[in-house]
């Protein structure tokens, strides 16, 4: 009969592999709690958008109220509007409605809607109930125009000049310290760099 072979003790991990498991450990740990504290800052805008200083990217898009329409991208062109990115299944579009609201009515800057990846039948029943401060409403139900604006999540709200370039992102639901705060400076920008560009064209009186 052949003997029976006790097991073989095992070998403790070398030093350097447990003190590399303790730091990707530790590491992790302090990306979940940065993504934590960064996720309820309602002034978050963590990331700069690739596209500022950029035009914006094209697009044809049914109106939400009449599919038959379409706007395209070039016929906003000649004046700056805000386009926020919003759909009825999201909760922080709620939450921003009512300042989204006051500001529209100032009717400063037109304000374009872009209802993402929503059922039409439940984007107006939202707008009926909450009240519709957009100038007119896009519908993209696969969201296929959000990706070539680089959206990941709503809500989102972009500023674009007259000449089609972007010049300002937020994401996350605006309060209204970033209206007055961010959205107005930016608007103030673009509208000077107008009139200085009218001034030139026409020249002094």
């Amino acid at each position: 009969m052949s003997e029976s072979r006790a097991p073989r003790p095992s070998r403790p991990l070398p030093p350097v592999a447990i003190v590399i498991g303790v730091l990707f450990f530790f590491g992790l740990l302090g990306l979940m709690i940065y993504g934590v504290m960064k996720s309820g800052d309602p002034q978050r805008d963590v990331l700069p958008s690739a596209l500022i200083d950029k035009p914006a990217p094209a697009f044809a898009l049914p109106v939400l109220h009449d599919p038959s329409m379409t706007v395209r991208s070039e016929e906003l062109r000649g004046a700056p509007y805000l386009l926020n990115v919003w759909g009825s299944w999201c909760a922080a579009c709620r939450e921003e409605h009512p300042v989204l609201t006051r500001f529209a009515e100032s009717k400063r800057v037109r304000v374009i809607g872009y209802d993402w990846k929503d059922e039409p039948t439940d984007a107006l029943h939202w707008l009926e109930t909450l009240g519709n401060p957009f100038m007119v409403v896009l519908s993209d139900v696969e969201g296929r125009t959000a990706i070539d604006w680089g959206v990941t999540a709503a809500p989102e709200t972009f500023l674009v000049d007259g000449s089609g370039i972007v010049r300002w992102k937020y994401s996350g639901a605006m309060t209204q310290q970033v209206v007055d705060e961010k959205l107005i400076p930016a608007l103030q920008k673009i509208e000077k760099a107008q009139g200085n560009a009218d001034t030139g064209l026409h020249g002094n009186p």
